[in-house]
């Protein structure tokens, strides 16, 4: 057990936590959400023993051992696989003590400590070290490289595999998924969701919390609130806990009208809050999301460009990747076909390093295309996230003069009344880029791109460093987005809100994929499966055939034909309701039209309310005939996983 009991810190003159109380108790899976700078990293230092409450106590479980993933990585000439397994120090002392004894000709001593390294399970450390390395991202070749031989984002990867690699009773991760694609992400998850001690989990990625956590720890106001269940069970219980205070504020300002009336004798009339629109749970998280966001300081939307073009970008016939200063080429992608046009809203899926990257940099004219042709639109407008874009700004520059320089012109106060929806509120959007985190810089980025009114977003992990409530504000922003956009992202609930159809990019091709996320978790790990048992055999000297392919495919498509039928049943009734609300809004019009209730229009009226029932009536038909084919197909894809 972890208790924090009336816990109070402070960093300057500011309170990060003010008589906080919270236990957390062993085996508990918990997500630790807040704003930036909230305190989170603080609450994790102080359970590490590095940081002291001001006031307080935090009592820590006795002889239980914490594993935590360090945000920075020496310098190094360890291999990768070596750097994982120092994760295990107790099994590393194991070794130093048997070397000791070896060199010291202490048979005993060895024999002892011969039986603690395989109590240890020192014999299977080493393949349980390439299995945790591999689920995250690297490949056999990778294992014996130098720590140094990797960039940064590697790097951290290395040491999530360390943290991953101790024995522990407790596990502290900050951030696990920011330098993860959408495959190591999956497999992160599965791996956690094993883990069989007690979790302390800081993510500003919604469906990863909700697939891991059994509580949800809200750093807000200096406390901390905790909720049962994972992430969407917080914004259910935080919007009716928001709407309950709502509710008795409205109630205390009626008794203070009430008594008002006896004080100026005005006859006061309370006004009443505006009833929600009843929806059914077709539109409930929708609902929940929006409450339990209510505070959010991100508000923004992406104006799409005035003229644009049917076909934006076409790349036909096209070899796609890489050329060397001495000239040699490197194609990634060979004779690629592949058009995006007005409206299309695609998001890329596919392993690490299959080319995805390189399909982005090659459509935006990052790099050019080896040879075939990219023909581009007349009125194509790009708009491009890359983490690449971060690097480009002016670090000495503010968010205010960024702007200026595109649009010389215009007033200040238009500028920074754009930057607040961004979060640059007052002195921040004058403030130096170069103080700027990584979430304040993405969001400059996001601003900027946003700003010149594109009609194709190119967005390359844009969800690096921002938080959950810029999270929020972006997936709404591209939801309501008119363009065109192409997305990667390992976020699948931004992944889910906002793309139409996925392109699978893998085996040096892309191709149309026929499926939702959970069928690629599905594709992806009888892939992972079949590479696993040709590299063991490989390793072993067998003599092994080719993979099968065939098979692979066989089931990807009979559990997308198995789901094939809901969906074309939810697709159905999502035309259904919306064919209705064409309908009603068009009646809505009409009926906006004072002439009509005059006496000669009486019957034009009745006809027009009539319709309006009809139509009333099909919508909520068709939403609950939604609803239970969406239910259908959820249990459907749980039973096939």
């Amino acid at each position: 057990m972890i208790q924090f009991t009336e816990v109070s810190l402070q960093r300057g003159t500011q309170f990060l936590l003010e008589e906080a109380t919270l236990t957390i108790f062993e085996g508990q899976k918990v997500g630790l959400i807040g704003a930036n700078g909230a305190g989170k990293s603080s609450l994790f230092a102080m359970i590490k023993g590095e940081l002291h409450a001001d006031t307080g106590e935090v009592i820590l479980p006795g002889q239980r051992r914490i594993a935590f993933m360090a945000q920075e990585v020496e310098e190094t000439q360890r291999s990768a696989l070596a750097y994982c397994l120092d994760g295990d120090d107790r099994l590393r002392d194991i070794e130093s003590h048997i070397a000791k004894a070896q060199a010291n000709n202490d048979d005993q001593a060895h024999a002892h400590w011969l039986g603690e390294y395989e109590n240890a399970h020192g014999y299977t450390a080493q393949s349980r070290g390439e299995t945790l390395l591999q689920g995250l991202g690297f490949k056999m070749a990778d294992m014996k490289r130098p720590v140094s031989d990797f960039s940064g984002g590697w790097r951290i990867r290395l040491n999530l595999a360390k943290a991953l690699m101790c024995p522990s009773d407790v596990l502290l991760l900050d951030e696990p998924t920011n330098h993860l694609d959408l495959d190591a992400v999956m497999w992160l998850e599965n791996w956690l969701r094993q883990y069989p001690g007690t979790l302390l989990l800081i993510s500003h990625d919604r469906d990863f919390l909700d697939g891991i956590c059994s509580h949800i720890v809200h750093l807000y106001q200096k406390q901390l609130v905790l909720y049962k269940g994972n992430y969407s069970d917080y914004e259910r219980q935080r919007a009716e806990h928001l709407a309950q205070q709502q509710a008795n504020y409205e109630k205390q300002q009626e008794k203070r009208a009430h008594l008002q009336q006896y004080v100026d004798r005005f006859r006061y009339k309370a006004d009443k809050a505006k009833q929600a629109q009843s929806r059914l749970k077709m539109l409930e998280k929708m609902e929940i999301i929006g409450p339990a966001h209510i505070d959010s300081q991100f508000e923004f939307s992406i104006p799409v460009a005035e003229k644009t073009s049917q076909l934006l970008v076409n790349l036909s016939e096209a070899d796609l990747g890489y050329t060397s200063e001495s000239g040699a080429k490197t194609v990634q992608l060979g004779k690629t076909n592949f058009a995006l046009r007005d409206g299309q809203r695609i998001g890329l899926l596919g392993p690490n390093g299959a080319g995805k990257s390189t399909l982005i940099k090659s459509i935006v004219g990052e790099i050019g295309v080896l040879a075939g042709d990219r023909i581009l639109g007349e009125n194509l407008k790009i708009g491009y996230f890359s983490q690449h874009q971060l690097s480009a700004l002016d670090l000495d520059a503010s968010p205010l003069l960024h702007i200026q320089r595109l649009t010389p012109k215009i007033l200040e106060s238009d500028i920074r009344r754009y930057l607040g929806g961004f979060g640059f509120i007052g002195d921040d959007a004058l403030r130096p880029v170069k103080g700027f985190s990584g979430g304040e810089k993405a969001r400059l980025a996001l601003s900027l791109i946003s700003w010149t009114k594109p009609n194709l977003l190119v967005l390359d992990e844009p969800t690096n460093h921002l938080d959950i409530e810029m999270r929020q504000a972006l997936t709404e922003a591209l939801q309501e987005f008119p363009g065109s956009i192409l997305l990667v992202s390992h976020d699948r609930h931004l992944l889910n809100s906002t793309v139409d159809e996925f392109y699978l990019v893998a085996d040096n091709k892309i191709q149309a994929f026929d499926g939702d996320l959970p069928t690629y978790h599905a594709w992806l790990q009888a892939r992972q499966a079949t590479a696993a048992q040709l590299e063991k055999g490989e390793q072993a000297g067998d003599k092994i055939d080719k993979v099968d392919r065939k098979e692979e495919r066989r089931k990807a498509a009979e559990m997308r034909e198995k789901l094939r039928p809901l969906r074309k049943q939810i697709e159905k009734h999502e035309k259904a309701v919306q064919t209705a609300q064409e309908h009603l809004d068009r009646i809505s019009e009409d009926m906006a039209d004072s002439s009509l209730y005059e006496a000669d229009q009486r019957d034009k009226l009745q006809k027009l309310l009539s319709e309006e029932a009809k139509w009333k009536k099909a919508q909520a038909e068709s939403e609950e005939a939604w609803f239970e084919a969406q239910e259908q197909l959820e249990e459907a894809e749980a039973l096939l996983l």
